[in-house]
């Protein structure tokens, strides 16, 4: 096994699809030989040239349009857009067309493309540089949407995701691209596209999370066991569309108790679904109510005053104390 980081490790996935099978291409806003803005496409234009490692002009909406064109006559195009606050742009595209065109033809026609996207905060960005607003494209039908959280999900997930059908946004957290290295298998791998994952397993509290946000619980889980004695059940999503709700339901079943944590908006984020699927499937197993630690309903603010936006480790454990504690 070797020891990469996770911008590493979609680099290497990259690499190894378009090895694979000619039809991969990737596109998108200086990823040729300036290599991308963080670097993910580093080598793609020496090894694979012009003419699958495309430049594009500075048009959101132009590369996914481009991409879907491509898709539905055969090829398997992986567009890149710089940073997700840019995808808007493209949503017309995404929304309209490309998670569409299975059902409006009635299966003769399917978009096989990814959309990939670094996302979230935690670098200090400019505006439009640090959003996390992957539930909007999790509440579009047609569209699977994956987030993973270290070096070995991200590559096996990128695989899955260009060897899907359909549609998929692969929205990679950036605050994590190089803050830490895993063991990454020579052979290369897949996970499945709508399962979620058991980080630890624990019987007195379920923690939910997903991206960047999964090192503040992983953090939390810790603490929690070191200064409590607690043993919390930590699950990593990974796919948000379709979500693993079977998961959640089993594991909240065991311990009666659940905390959310994730960096986007509270209203209408992740973590409520996860609490109305609770609700549904679980209502009476659960022993406290759901709490969820999120980003704010504001705009995500600019440099220092991003660390207090943020979920970290301290508000995990402090709800995690409250829920315990009912």
């Amino acid at each position: 096994m070797a020891l990469m980081n996770m911008a590493k490790s979609i680099n290497l996935a990259l690499f190894e699809a378009m090895e694979r099978d000619e039809k991969v291409i990737v596109m998108g806003e200086d990823v040729g030989p300036d290599e991308g803005v963080f670097r993910i496409t580093e080598g793609l234009f020496h090894k694979f040239g012009e003419k699958r490692v495309l430049d594009t002009p500075l048009a959101e909406s132009g590369i996914v349009g481009t991409a879907i064109g491509m898709a539905m006559y055969g090829m398997k195009p992986v567009c890149e857009i710089q940073f997700s606050g840019f995808d808007y742009y493209s949503f017309h595209q995404l929304e309209c067309h490309a998670s569409r065109f299975r059902n409006r033809t009635r299966g003769r026609l399917s978009v096989p493309m990814v959309m990939r996207a670094p996302y979230g905060g935690g670098i200090r960005a400019l505006e439009h540089h640090s959003e996390s607003r992957e539930a909007i494209y999790a509440h579009t039908p047609g569209l699977k949407v994956v987030i993973p959280s270290g070096p070995r999900n991200a590559r096996a997930l990128l695989h899955s995701a260009i060897q899907d059908p359909d549609p998929v946004i692969y929205y990679e957290p950036k605050a994590i691209y190089r803050l830490f290295k895993e063991e990454v298998p020579e052979k290369m791998e897949t996970l499945p596209i709508g399962q979620s994952n058991i980080v630890k397993e624990g019987k007195d509290l379920t923690i939910i999370s997903y991206g960047a946000s999964l090192r503040a619980a992983l953090e939390a889980v810790e603490l929690l066991e070191e200064e409590d004695g607690v043993k919390a059940e930590l699950i990593d999503l990974l796919t948000i569309a379709p979500l693993d709700a079977t998961l959640i339901v089993e594991s909240i079943k065991k311990t009666g108790r659940a905390v959310i944590v994730h960096e986007g908006p509270r209203t209408c984020g992740l973590g409520a679904e996860v609490v109305a699927r609770v609700n549904e499937a679980a209502f009476l197993y659960l022993e406290a109510p759901i709490r969820r630690v999120t980003g704010f309903d504001t705009p995500i603010p600019y440099f220092s005053k991003e660390r207090f936006y943020l979920p970290d480790a301290e508000r995990v454990v402090a709800a995690c104390r409250e829920t315990l504690s009912f």
